[in-house]
């Protein structure tokens, strides 16, 4: 596929139009998105208040990572990345349109919903490798970063800001309405992503699919720098649903918030997850990629055990909105070293490893938070989250510190 964009020396390289199809789209099911993610707990809720239960609920979604994510990154490099876009978001409207249908007909049950995070979690496995992949091949290298910027404010404002005030007022109307609006913006959102321009990925002499995923196992083993982040980002997640996995029942147990003010409260993310991809570009050209990274994650640790310490939410909002900044700068500086390091052919299957390592734990994450709010309170995941990150970094720096001075900033 030939670049969307035409560079010139007398005007400045622009995103061209198929990227912002391709933002458009996340926009519009990122909305749909925040709207599932701030009514799917308070749905929960209404099933089970036992902490552990929950947390199965929520570790469900995150199963296909470790299970679907390496043969997924092989299909990516195998076939057209936008076609299977559209089509597991197609697959994805159909699953939570059912879940809407349960939802009115008073049918839920913990086993239903986990099923449903499964599935949907399947799919959105091989989309997310799918667009990461897709991305290098609609906007020049020198571009990735603006582009990834963009992709994540928009997500960002769709998921966390306007999405989950959204759902939660639908929700506290009429519990099936957020699942229903979800289930529109993922067919709306297929719409664009079909016009998309196709790409012939050739098919003929190509090894078995086992040894291909062998060949992005073996190349992400050998890169150092990206070996190491993959490690870091599997600890940051697993941490980040030790903490958040309860969150739900920490809001509206401990915090005493209504299924309107959870909703609202969530927003807080969304603000700081914006501000982080708008400045995010500035602030590694300043510092560096890798200080920049670094940085991100103490900064996060720190705001993990000030979730822990909040009296309520309007606090707990400010500390979600620290998060979602810190977390958008470290994930915007992965994902552009990865799309500028790894050769395009083996893009997908790259990042399908990087993606196991990285979000592989969350499920564990997530049975583990259940477990210690059970036990020791709907505070300590946070305090858990928070120590387990620092000793981690703490081991880390002295390679990153060393990569800092090796790794040219214009690659």
């Amino acid at each position: 596929m030939a670049p969307t964009v035409e560079k010139t020396q007398s005007e400045p390289v622009r995103l061209g139009g198929s990227f912002w199809r391709l933002w458009w789209a996340n926009a519009i099911n990122s909305v749909g998105d925040g709207a599932f993610t701030a009514a799917m707990p308070l749905l929960a809720v209404t099933v089970t208040k036992d902490p552990q239960q929950i947390a199965v609920i929520s570790a469900a979604a995150y199963l296909p990572w470790i299970f679907v994510s390496l043969p997924a990154g092989a299909i990516v490099d195998r076939q057209d990345r936008a076609t299977l876009m559209w089509r597991c978001q197609a697959f994805q409207a159909v699953i939570v349109t059912a879940v809407a249908v349960a939802t009115a007909a008073g049918k839920v049950s913990v086993p239903a919903l986990a099923t449903a995070g499964f599935l949907l979690g399947s799919a959105q496995v091989v989309i997310t490798n799918a667009a990461q992949s897709v991305l290098p091949q609609v906007v020049p290298a020198k571009l990735l970063q603006r582009a990834n910027s963009n992709q994540y404010v928009i997500q960002t404002v769709g998921e966390a800001s306007v999405g989950p005030p959204l759902g939660s007022l639908l929700f506290a109307a009429v519990a099936a309405l957020p699942f229903g609006v979800d289930a529109v913006s993922f067919v709306l959102s297929a719409a664009l992503l079909a016009t998309l321009p196709r790409t012939t990925v050739p098919t003929s002499g190509r090894p078995p699919m086992r040894t291909e995923v062998a060949e992005g196992l073996r190349w992400l083993g050998r890169h150092r720098l990206l070996r190491t982040l993959a490690v870091l980002l599997s600890v940051n997640t697993f941490c980040n649903r030790l903490g958040f996995a309860t969150l739900v029942l920490y809001a509206t147990q401990t915090l005493r918030l209504s299924d309107r003010e959870y909703g609202l409260m969530l927003v807080g993310e969304g603000v700081g997850s914006i501000l982080g991809g708008l400045v995010n570009v500035w602030i590694a050209r300043r510092l560096g990629s890798i200080p920049a990274f670094i940085l991100a994650l103490g900064a996060n640790a720190a705001v993990y055990a000030g979730m822990g310490l909040v009296p309520n939410g309007a606090a707990l909002a400010v500390m979600l909105a620290l998060c979602g900044f810190v977390i958008t700068v470290s994930s915007v500086v992965t994902v552009s070293l990865r799309q500028q390091i790894v050769p395009g052919p083996l893009l997908g299957r790259v990042n399908s490893v990087f993606r196991m390592l990285g979000w592989g734990l969350m499920p564990l994450g997530a049975v583990v938070g259940g477990f210690v709010a059970q036990h020791l309170g709907l505070r300590a995941p946070f305090f858990f989250a928070g120590g387990i990150r620092v000793l981690v970094l703490v081991a880390a720096l002295p390679f990153l510190v060393t990569e800092t001075r090796s790794l040219k900033e214009d690659i």
